[in-house]
């Protein structure tokens, strides 16, 4: 306490300043009222302040239904299922089961593609071993008719002879090749279904064989296993065949053990 300060006589302390928040001094104005450096200019209009997440000025305010994360608008996701979606590459949508009718409408198709050279070659083995025998069931009428009567043994070795003779080598050449050519045929048809799920007979129909975990082509070796158990679907008179007519998935036995399923897809 001083009591020579007349100014103050009780020897109170004088006012301070009020301090800003969190102990922080608040900002000075500089001398001769020029604006400086974080304070405002005397008489201008202060901006309002906008809240956070809301687009700045000169930002394309978001569009209606999409999320928002941090104020900006994310880009829509495609269905599943829709053209584009990775995994199933212009595969397009598939819209359910294919039909017994279409899938064995397909069966045709292909058969007739790779049976039409093969069953022409058959014929046409067919053609010369007939007209061969013909030619020795001549010889061998001839043969059998210079025997002496009553000579069975006379006889028996003039049709033998005529008969091993009957089957020129040129019907064995054209059975092998057309049997080379089936298979090729064969092997052509897997690849295709193999890489692309589609053989030309299914392509035409407008249906696709996936496997039903991926949704995607079994590739060959699966597609080869696949064609082996088309065996199964024969037994019992066939009934693996007539399957798909009452199944939920329309699937085949080969199907159901290699988990195969038949869609139908766009051609």
């Amino acid at each position: 306490m001083s009591f020579g300060d007349p100014n103050n006589p009780y020897g109170q302390q004088p006012p301070q300043a009020p301090q800003g928040p969190y102990g922080q001094q608040p900002p000075v104005p500089p001398q001769g009222g020029q604006p400086g450096y974080g304070y405002p200019q005397q008489g201008a209009p202060q901006q309002p302040q906008q809240p956070y997440g809301y687009p700045q000025q000169g930002q394309v305010p978001p569009q209606q239904g999409a999320p928002q994360y941090g104020g900006y608008p994310q880009q829509p996701q495609a269905p599943y299922g829709q053209p584009g979606m990775p995994g199933m590459p212009g595969m397009g949508m598939p819209t359910g089961y294919a039909s017994w009718g279409a899938r064995f409408g397909a069966f045709l198709v292909d058969g007739l593609i790779i049976g039409v050279l093969p069953g022409i070659l058959y014929v046409i083995a067919i053609i010369v071993a007939a007209g061969s025998a013909s030619s020795a069931s001549s010889s061998a009428s001839s043969a059998a008719a210079s025997c002496p009567t009553g000579d069975y043994n006379c006889v028996s070795n003039a049709y033998n002879s005529a008969t091993s003779s009957s089957t020129p080598a040129i019907f064995f050449v054209l059975v092998a090749f057309a049997w080379l050519i089936a298979v090729a045929g064969m092997f052509f048809l897997i690849a295709k279904e193999g890489s692309t799920g589609q053989t030309p007979g299914k392509k035409a129909l407008g249906i696709r064989v996936i496997k039903e975990a991926t949704g995607q082509p079994m590739g060959f070796g699966m597609t080869f296993v696949r064609y082996l158990c088309r065996y199964l679907n024969g037994l019992l008179c066939g009934i693996g065949w007539l399957w798909p007519l009452w199944d939920e998935k329309n699937q085949t036995f080969a199907d159901k053990i290699v988990g195969t399923v038949v869609i139908q897809a766009p051609k």
